[in-house]
């Protein structure tokens, strides 16, 4: 018999309790870190998991690790010269929730990695994540039966949102977006 059989009557509420905990990858790891300053080594931050800090403060030490993760895939070294390798990542919807000062932190820390990335996203960051981007992917699908990709420079994407806007006509796409990154 599995964990929700009715052979554990009265053990329902405690079963679904581990079932969460056991499902929820943040339960996965225990980590320890510790943030220090260049200068002298001291200890600015220490990390013991997520537990006690902000959102925004979980968010940075995510977007930390991944980086940190990423670095080492790729075998970077902090303030080397910019590789001559295809270093790509792509990022499926990471921002959506965050905060916008969250995202610029990551997409700086991807950008001094020289990072390039394929970041997918709802229009809703599009703002914070612009002055990153070389070129947009719009992808839609407006007869429910086939997708459509359209590419544009950034350039293209701006002088399009401005023409809407001088028009006075609605938003140049309101679907989600694949936003390549270098």
């Amino acid at each position: 018999m599995g964990r929700g059989d009715a052979a554990r009557e009265g053990q329902t509420e405690a079963d679904r309790r581990w079932t969460r905990f056991v499902t929820d990858v943040r339960n996965w790891f225990l980590f320890s870190a510790s943030e220090r300053y260049r200068e002298d080594d001291t200890e600015y931050e220490h990390y013991a998991d997520s537990a006690g800090k902000s959102g925004g403060q979980k968010e940075k030490l995510a977007y930390t690790i991944l980086a940190a993760s990423l670095a080492y895939q790729f075998k970077l070294e902090w303030g080397a010269a910019k590789s001559r390798t295809f270093q790509f990542a792509v990022i499926d919807e990471a921002f959506g929730r965050g905060s916008d000062e969250s995202t610029r932190f990551a997409l700086e820390l991807f950008e001094r990695l020289g990072l390039q990335l394929l970041i997918v996203t709802p229009l809703q960051k599009i703002h914070v994540i612009e002055p990153y981007v070389s070129a947009v992917g719009f992808v839609d699908n407006p007869t429910s039966s086939a997708s459509r990709l359209q590419t544009l420079t950034i350039e293209e994407y701006r002088a399009r949102r401005e023409a809407h806007a001088l028009a006075g006509a609605a938003p140049v796409v309101q679907v989600p977006v694949s936003i390549a990154v270098t």
